[in-house]
């Protein structure tokens, strides 16, 4: 992205890509683990046959459990940051739990790889009187690589009045409760380039400052500062009036559909995972009125895998009818992960990353109601994927409607950390799918990245009808960043770059179209919406390429599209329409947007 700042939108650029500098030099040494095992206790496990796979058991080395009685937590907490501060690509993973209770004087820094959790079933049941912070002195103020962390299910009393959570994408702040103020920017108003917030509670204002764009949903907040370029609120009590473009806020005043990540708790000395339930028109957050909405289930019921276990014994268990629980590491795979069963749950701790190797897809599920996967990292390898992510099979036409898979916090990387390939990273074919939060990345620095070294060509595809998408964050495919063609689908919030990589105006060219378009909605479709979507390009190899726009979609009554926006960083590349022929063009080398509030 380009600088921001509170004081003007419209930044000037230099002249070097927004995550480029020092990209390759954030890595550190591979992580050892830092404490021993956290134990759970749980139930019994049911009666089993022989050669049945446990149900239960320890959550490995990298979940580090305290409680107010722990001896030296900030000492470990430093330590954890230490490690994971600059480790962008390296192979730690880390899940820091806090059981219910009060703790005093705390500052959680949280690097790469590092997610930080209450374990009551209300964020108030853990108080941290301190702060739980992302700043970026690690990459000289610019926050724009601040990815893949996360923290949920903690009340903060911030030591200053005011918590700093200055991220990129892939880092959610979900069920939390601030009392007191956030701030979205780094130290010294740094670039920032997030961001996602959910079902969660902001006593105090709400300062993006230099943050380019943030997606919140279902939550409450005190108030709200300001907006660079793209602030999008769906059901958030004390979000501010719709003003796109000028301020750039774009407000639903509920959401159309949501239904909460599953989170690991504590029962007693029990370990369970609550899942919530499903809302319509949702508006605000689920919790603070007694005991959540949702069901809870003992870890028994959950095969607890460890890094290095095989495809085939998380396949196995899937088909005793046991749920997963991912502990942090990496996990390699030689066939697809097959979820099968209605109602499974695959739940990842610490960024718990899947590599499919030898050209394997990673994840299928079949075409049953309420699967949920949430909060893990799928990494291409190098090998050429057809398809990382599979949501149903081909042909899919079941209605899920009262019991949707829900796909939460599931990240996609092609590239960055070895060469990685993936011809398309999502494919979903489950009606009513609901999508909410993912980052879907072609890397544009690390290692194994170049046009065709990391080469990826599309990034989601949505074939089923009824999909709803709450927080895309998808960039720098080969081609076309998102294409949807089933029908009645919609999307709130939208955050895309181009490839910056491109190296001429032929290698984008899309038949007689200049660019293949981020978002395109196919001419087949009759029914679709959408609200808040930016797509930037920054052509650095060829400043040359036009894109003629950012948005294509068939003229149909049904179809609409509410508050988008192009941009071009800086004049490397330009874009002639917003959407299809509509809208102006970017202009020169001054990175100003250009926006369409209603289309058509």
């Amino acid at each position: 992205m380009t600088p921001a700042s509170k004081e003007s939108p419209t930044p000037e650029r230099p002249t070097v890509g927004r995550r480029t500098v020092l990209g390759a030099a954030a890595a550190v040494a591979s992580a050892p683990a830092l404490l021993g095992p956290a134990r759970t206790a749980h139930a019994a496990p049911p009666h089993r046959t022989p050669g049945a796979l446990p149900g239960g058991g320890d959550l490995g080395p990298n979940v580090l459990v305290f409680d107010p009685a722990t001896p030296g937590i900030q000492a470990k907490l430093d330590e954890v940051f230490k490690q994971q501060e600059k480790a962008q690509f390296d192979t730690g993973r880390y899940a820091l739990l806090f059981k219910p209770g009060t703790y005093h004087g705390l500052n959680a820094q949280l690097g790469f790889y590092t997610s930080i959790a209450g374990l009551g079933l209300s964020p108030d049941d853990t108080t941290i009187n301190g702060d739980v912070t992302v700043d970026a002195g690690w990459f000289n103020g610019n926050a724009t690589q601040n990815f893949w962390r996360s923290a949920e299910n903690l009340a903060l009393v911030p030591v200053n009045g005011t918590n700093r959570w200055a991220v990129a994408q892939a880092a959610p702040f979900r069920r939390m409760h601030v009392r007191g103020g956030l701030n979205l920017a780094p130290a010294g108003d740094g670039w920032a380039s997030g961001g996602y917030l959910a079902d969660s509670r902001v006593d105090g204002t709400v300062e993006p400052r230099s943050q380019q764009q943030w997606y919140a949903r279902d939550s409450a907040v005190g108030g709200w500062s300001n907006g660079v370029w793209n602030m999008v609120f769906s059901g958030v009590q004390g979000a501010p009036g719709q003003t796109f473009p000028n301020p750039p806020y774009t407000v639903l005043d509920t959401t159309p559909l949501s239904r909460e990540k599953p989170f690991l708790h504590l029962d007693g000395a029990d370990y369970r995972v609550f899942l919530p339930e499903l809302r319509t028109n949702a508006r605000g957050v689920t919790w603070g009125n007694g005991t959540p909405r949702g069901t809870s289930l003992p870890l028994s019921q959950f095969y607890v895998a460890k890094p290095g276990v095989s495809a085939a014994t998380l396949n196995q268990a899937l088909a005793q009818g046991l749920h997963l629980l991912l502990t942090p590491g990496i996990y390699h795979l030689d066939q697809p992960i097959q979820v099968t069963a209605p109602n499974t749950v695959v739940l990842g701790l610490g960024y718990a990353t899947l590599i499919p190797d030898n050209g394997v897809t990673a994840v299928r599920t079949a075409d049953v109601d309420g699967i949920r996967l949430a909060g893990f990292l799928i990494d291409a390898g190098p090998v050429n994927s057809a398809t990382l992510l599979e949501i149903g099979p081909a042909g899919a036409a079941a209605d899920h409607s009262a019991n949707p898979t829900t796909v939460q916090d599931v990240f996609l990387r092609i590239g960055g950390a070895g060469p990685g390939k993936a011809t398309t990273s999502i494919v979903v074919n489950s009606r009513h799918t609901v999508i909410d939060h993912t980052w879907v990345w072609r890397a544009d620095h690390g290692d194994g990245v170049g046009w065709d070294t990391n080469r990826a060509d599309y990034g989601i595809r949505v074939n089923g009808d009824d999909v709803l998408a709450t927080g895309l964050f998808v960039e720098h495919f080969n081609k076309y960043d998102v294409q949807w063609y089933g029908q009645r689908g919609r999307t709130v919030f939208l955050q895309n770059e181009k490839a910056y990589d491109a190296p001429d105006q032929a290698a984008v060219q899309d038949g007689d179209v200049k660019g293949y378009a981020a978002y395109k909605v196919a001419d087949s479709v009759t029914s679709h919406e959408a609200w808040g979507l930016g797509s930037y390009c920054y052509y650095n190899v060829d400043p040359s390429i036009v894109q003629h726009h950012g948005f294509a979609a068939p003229n149909a009554p049904g179809v609409k599209f509410h508050d988008l926006l192009v941009v071009s960083l800086g004049g490397k590349g330009q874009f002639e329409h917003v959407i299809n022929n509509t809208g102006a063009p970017t202009s020169g080398s001054s990175t100003v947007p250009s926006t369409v509030v209603a289309y058509p």
